[in-house]
């Protein structure tokens, strides 16, 4: 027992350790950026089958906007078919680059919950269950509010069947987001591209609050089991 304890093994110890928090310094870029790649190769995957729901969803709506082209498709296997006949098979990717741009939400939701939570903790030793709740409402909100407009817009091009032009061409090209955006605001002004906000924010804010409420009470558990002081206190 004693050899275990010896001052040799102390060296080890604090040198593995001191090892272990270099090569997390080093490479951590690294992993932040393999976090990121996954985000973008989970978009490129999922996106044609957004693109499939989005428009089974839509099928038989009633749209005032006479740029938008019904659709009639009898299923999942059908509507791929006839997306891929009648506009290509890059279709399927339409509203990709708003959807890349949208793996950055969770950064900013999670930014400005730290900073809010770091404003609070320089006021009191220990936040409330209340203070959690809120300012994870609050980062949500935020976060929901910056990328909505690249939301709308994502839905527009995963729609597809929208007039961009006299010549009556069809929407199928990330190209155009630009100029959707443009056409938007010009036609129902800048709120134009928060329509339907209310109701994302009750969907995800209360959601989002929720969680960040449960990751705080779990990581004091954890904190609390392991003996250490929780990072919630000063």
């Amino acid at each position: 027992m004693s050899s275990v304890l010896s001052y040799e093994s102390l060296v080890h110890a604090v040198a593995g350790a001191v090892g272990s928090v270099t090569a997390m310094t080093v490479f951590f870029p690294l992993d932040t950026a393999r976090l990121r790649l996954q985000g973008v190769v989970n978009v490129l995957l999922t996106t044609p089958l957004w693109v499939v729901n989005t428009r089974l969803k839509l099928q038989g709506a009633k749209f005032r906007n006479e740029d938008i082209v019904p659709t009639n498709y009898k299923g999942i296997i059908d509507a791929f078919h006839q997306i891929i006949r009648d506009e290509g098979i890059l279709a399927l990717w339409n509203g990709t680059f708003p959807s890349l741009l949208l793996v950055f939400n969770p950064a900013i939701q999670f930014m400005f919950y730290e900073g809010l939570k770091r404003q609070l903790l320089k006021k009191r030793m220990k936040l409330s269950s209340l203070d959690v709740f809120i300012i994870g409402a609050i980062a949500k909100a935020i976060a929901t509010t910056v990328t909505y407009p690249m939301q709308t817009i994502q839905s527009i091009l995963r729609f597809g069947r929208h007039r961009l032009n006299p010549e009556n061409r069809t929407l199928g090209s990330l190209r155009n987001v630009l100029y959707l955006l443009h056409q938007r605001v010009r036609r129902f002004g800048i709120m134009g591209l928060y329509k339907g906000l209310e109701a994302k924010l009750l969907q995800t804010v209360l959601t989002a609050a929720l969680m960040f409420l449960v990751y705080e009470k779990l990581t004091a558990a954890t904190f609390t089991v392991m003996g250490l002081k929780s990072a919630g206190k000063h």
